[in-house]
């Protein structure tokens, strides 16, 4: 076998543009051919659980300054380390959306609905794009038969609504957790409700189930199918009804665990930790440590509405927390 030493490389490559001037060849750089990208590409991603087929849409990402409290429960130096050893940049928080949607054969169901185009319509907005990446994924709204909803978040229901505030799934029956819906819908809760982000979630959640959105509404409770094959799953603690789901199928099986975690670099990796977004902590916690020890003792698949795109992986026990396996990329279902 030859061996090329980088004395006789660089000799070569200096002969090489020698007999090129020789010749009178200019030798220019190459241009680039286009504008260099500012985006990625449409988010979406199929895979298969038993005769049900699954497509996780990106509704894209959001970050933003740690804030000093994001853990409620830990300090910033101890978030920031938690960041580091992930290898994400320290002060800063990345928060990822995935809603999905269930091909069932017989009914086309979205689980979530991401922030809303109103959302993506926003000055160098990366969220809000459930609805384009619907459309990449060659899925109409129109074509949704039901619309599951896992809890009252803006990044979960926001996306009910189009731009002009009409319903984004017309032809869609709308299901929510029936204790979500009763706490939120109450105007006594409403009105004990702490100024600053509690009461801002009352009011938006007032203006997302507008008179047009009430009509399709119907409540659903825990420990029963939503559809065929999803069972709700009763997982409280990040809001008083928020609701996780079991996706079943022959053998197959996948937990769609909506809130039970935030960014898995935190909160899987630390369930102890209390997020700023869960209302009731010590509950939330518990409901973590319950779900993450069920999903590593079966082995079962878990669908992440906060993991990396396609958020999609598997558990496992680590010491005094849990750790993320992705799932291997594969072209075929």
């Amino acid at each position: 076998m030859t061996k090329l030493s980088r004395r006789a490389v660089l000799a070569s490559a200096a002969a090489a543009t020698a007999i090129a001037a020789s010749a009178g060849i200019a030798l220019r750089p190459a241009q680039a051919a286009t504008p260099k990208a500012t985006m990625q590409a449409p988010g979406f991603y199929r895979y298969k659980v038993g005769d049900i087929e699954v497509t996780v849409v990106t509704d894209g990402a959001r970050s933003f300054p740690l804030p000093d409290n994001f853990v409620t429960n830990a300090g910033k130096a101890e978030v920031n380390a938690a960041l580091e050893a992930a290898y994400m940049p320290k002060d800063t928080m990345t928060i990822y959306f995935s809603p999905i949607i269930v091909n069932t054969g017989s009914k086309l169901i979205v689980i979530d609905t991401g922030y809303g185009p109103a959302a993506a319509a926003k000055p160098g907005s990366t969220a809000g794009l459930f609805q384009q990446n619907l459309a990449a994924a060659g899925i109409d709204p129109k074509s949704v038969d039901t619309v599951v909803i896992s809890h009252f978040h803006g990044d979960h229901v926001n996306g009910l609504l189009d731009a002009n505030s009409a319903p984004t799934f017309p032809n869609a029956e709308i299901l929510v957790p029936a204790v979500e819906y009763k706490y939120w819908m109450d105007d006594g809760e409403m009105s004990r409700a702490p100024a600053g982000r509690m009461a801002d979630l009352f009011r938006d959640n007032r203006k997302v189930f507008n008179d047009e959105i009430k009509k399709r509404v119907a409540t659903y409770e825990w420990n029963k199918e939503v559809a065929p094959g999803i069972l709700a799953q009763a997982t409280p603690g990040h809001t008083p009804g928020h609701t996780s789901y079991v996706i079943s199928s022959g053998t197959g099986k996948v937990f769609i665990q909506s809130d039970v975690t935030n960014n898995p670099a935190l909160f899987v990796r630390n369930p102890q930790w209390h997020a700023t977004f869960d209302q009731d902590g010590d509950m939330a916690e518990a409901t973590r440590r319950k779900v993450y020890d069920m999903l590593a003792a079966e082995k079962m698949l878990v669908q992440g509405f906060h993991y990396p795109f396609p958020a999609l992986g598997h558990v496992e026990k680590d010491g005094s927390g849990y750790r993320l396996v992705p799932v291997h990329w594969t072209p075929q279902l």
